[in-house]
């Protein structure tokens, strides 16, 4: 394998939106790391998929979202608990919602498919974010499934909220992970 190609792929980490602080990619670098989500596979080329960016001037709508969800979820929540709802809403300076879009006039591509390719542009992304020297996270919780979420991203029927996306940079590291070894995932049949 390409050395670089390994270090991209083996060396990226999941790291924790309470983590990614400024500088975030400049417009550039953005485009640059959405552009790698169009390399995904598409079967069909649907683009079964598509990003929300969650500019500055619209954080506060999503935390006031996460806010009401978690009281619909807890009406014993606790002030701390909601203000820290309100504040995932903050974290990082490039936040994206992915979003599935399932919409297939041919019904030729099952659901599953279409998560698969969805994925594989969350990955391209991610690993496009630190190639650029970001370090990025996936987060997703219960107010994903919320009537409250679809509304203010004014989802259609067919698309489903899937994950945040959160790209800066590193403010403090983690520890590495132990991956698991080949034969924990793979076997001959």
């Amino acid at each position: 394998m390409n050395e670089f190609a390994e270090k991209l792929i083996h060396g990226r980490v999941h790291i924790s939106p309470k983590r990614l602080g400024n500088p975030g990619p400049d417009v550039s670098q953005k485009n640059q790391i959405l552009l790698a989500a169009n390399a995904a596979p598409d079967h069909g080329r649907m683009m079964p998929w598509r990003f929300i960016e969650i500019g500055q001037s619209s954080r506060d709508a999503l935390g006031e979202v996460f806010h009401k969800c978690l009281l619909d979820r807890d009406q014993n929540a606790t002030t701390i608990q909601l203000q820290e709802a309100r504040e995932k809403a903050l974290r990082g300076p490039l936040l994206l919602l992915a979003i599935a879009h399932y919409e297939d006039d041919t019904n030729e591509i099952s659901k599953e498919e279409k998560l698969v390719s969805l994925g594989c542009a969350i990955q391209n992304i991610l690993l496009s974010a630190y190639a650029l020297g970001f370090g990025s996270g996936l987060s997703s919780g219960k107010a994903l499934q919320s009537p409250r979420l679809r509304n203010l991203f004014n989802l259609a029927d067919h698309e489903d909220p899937i994950c945040f996306i959160t790209i800066g940079t590193v403010t403090q590291n983690k520890l590495g992970r132990i991956r698991p070894s080949v034969s924990d995932y793979h076997s001959l049949f």
